[in-house]
């Protein structure tokens, strides 16, 4: 999927032209009055908190699970777990059903982040506000602790899923092994890699990079909540360009606070981007022109959830948060 010239994500149906009214009238109702967004994020972020805790142990070896441990329960948004929950109460499901691929989330986003912190890589001493995992338990045990996590996070669905028909869960396992490998985060990662250093990449690589190292987790987090529940295809459809959307958008803010935020308000190394040369949406378009496009699509994503009125309220205020946010 590529951004439009107005900033929306090309999807297989027409989208609708949304207006400046239009913008009004789908973000009506979700004031702070109405939704605290606030309260709601840190109601759900504790009870991922408490999941995530029980969902690893310590066992031998303990250096692993001690390793394992220190980057998944090191705090963060959880918005990829909670977005999981969301579309899952969205679709007449409840939180048993989602809860174990909402910590599955959460350890496959937490392994991306060890490999990207690496010296490999990204080369980050930080995380979270914390030293980054191989600056704490060396490259050997970091990557180790990924993999660990990665795998963990197959079987933690397969054990640990309730109340859900077989068919839904093959689905969500195949869609998040897609979603985590070379046709999505991996492959994304690859391009980013190969493109370090280099002045003329294009917008089209660009897109495809983010539309699988960000945007592919994000889309998973979002159907595979709907999919348990037992969405429609067409509700599943809809919920996957409100993803799609938003997780262009979440890039785009990242790539805007690499810039404007300090390291102490990330809890990573700022300005990053810019050392390793890479190409961002500021350095292509401006910052002016990066908000202006990440704000577009975010109206385009609630313009896909705006049919279901309040009961998804907390969709559209997330999608919010993804431009207001500061870290």
């Amino acid at each position: 999927m590529s951004p439009l010239q107005d900033g929306r994500v090309a999807t297989s149906e027409p989208q609708p032209n949304i207006s400046d009214q239009d913008r009004t009238n789908v973000g009506a109702g979700i004031g702070k009055s109405c939704f605290d967004l606030k309260a709601y994020l840190s109601q759900q972020q504790q009870r991922v908190e408490t999941a995530l805790e029980q969902s690893l142990p310590m066992a031998r070896p303990e250096t692993i699970y001690d390793s394992m441990r220190y980057s998944l329960l090191a705090g963060g948004k959880r918005l990829r777990p909670i977005l999981c929950l969301a579309t899952c109460e969205l679709m007449g499901g409840h939180e048993a059903q989602a809860m174990p691929t909402a910590c599955a989330l959460e350890m496959v986003h937490t392994m991306s982040l060890i490999h990207d912190d690496l010296p490999a890589m990204d080369n980050d001493d930080y995380r979270r506000g914390k030293l980054t995992n191989h600056k704490v338990y060396g490259d050997d045990i970091a990557i180790l602790a990924g993999d660990g996590l990665l795998a963990y996070a197959f079987e933690h669905v397969a054990e640990k899923t309730v109340d859900v028909p077989a068919a839904r869960l093959l689905k969500v396992v195949a869609q998040l092994g897609r979603a985590v490998g070379a046709a999505g985060l991996v492959g994304g990662q690859v391009v980013d890699l190969e493109c370090e250093g280099k002045t003329d990449v294009t917008l089209e690589t660009l897109n495809f990079i983010h539309t699988h190292k960000t945007s592919a987790l994000l889309e998973v987090s979002v159907v595979s909540g709907a999919i348990l529940a037992g969405a429609s295809e067409a509700d599943q459809q809809r919920l996957l360009h409100y993803a799609q959307n938003i997780g262009l958008a979440f890039q785009i803010v990242d790539d805007i606070l690499d810039i404007t935020a300090t390291s102490e308000e990330l809890g990573k190394s700022a300005g990053k981007d810019l050392k390793a040369q890479k190409l961002t949406y500021p350095s292509l378009w401006g910052l002016e022109k990066s908000r202006l496009e990440a704000q577009n699509l975010v109206e385009s994503a609630k313009a896909e959830v705006a049919g279901w009125g309040e009961q998804a309220l907390a969709l559209m205020a997330i999608a919010d948060y993804i431009t207001a946010r500061t870290y």
